[in-house]
């Protein structure tokens, strides 16, 4: 019987085929990056055309070129699985932005409540995009695009905010569904 650390979620999904060698060779670098791989690889690895999808959507969003540093694309991850309630997101990319912020109480505040914590106008525009984005997306308007700019935001960046919020509605929405588990190495990250 499997220990309920080590379950990475509720579905027991045959493998569809082999991992490529490319996708092999990502799981070994988040092994020696991080120590482990993380769950949400090995929920998706039942499939390796669907997991190739979501390793380009996800490093493309989260490690390619934009305005957003890291930090700001892991805090929009975590505000939106706040609204969303996604233990594992909130567990997996709360570790992130303790990390890259160097500071635990920050991860906390925008996993509990982003507007209690001491953010620049920029990030808490952004911040109240991606939300907004989130609960009410039919209520988006000029009006908050225009929100954005006037924090130095340009349209190439409200792009980049946007697609970040849908990717981790998305992923959020998944993880519920399957009650996907964040590896336990997550919670003592940047502690």
């Amino acid at each position: 019987m499997m220990a309920a650390s080590d379950k990475v979620m509720a579905l027991d999904l045959p493998k569809q085929g082999e991992l490529t060698e490319r996708q092999q060779s990502y799981f070994a670098k988040c092994e020696e990056k991080l120590g482990f791989i993380p769950n949400v690889l090995k929920a998706y690895a039942f499939d390796p055309a669907k997991l190739q999808a979501f390793i380009d959507m996800y490093n493309d969003l989260m490690l390619g070129d934009s305005n957003l540093t890291k930090l700001e694309r892991e805090m929009i991850a975590v505000a939106v699985s706040s609204v969303n309630h996604c233990y594992y997101c909130l567990t997996a990319h709360g570790a992130a932005v303790r990390q890259l912020s160097n500071d635990p109480e920050l991860g906390e505040m925008i996993a509990m409540n982003y507007r209690a914590a001491d953010l620049d106008p920029r990030r808490k525009a952004m911040l109240d995009f991606a939300v907004k984005l989130t609960e009410r997306p039919h209520e988006i308007e000029e009006a908050d695009r225009e929100a954005l700019r006037r924090q130095g935001l340009s349209d190439r960046d409200i792009w980049d905010v946007a697609a970040v919020a849908s990717f981790f509605n998305m992923s959020n929405r998944m993880a519920s569904a399957v009650d996907m588990r964040p590896n336990p190495e997550y919670r003592s990250l940047a502690r």
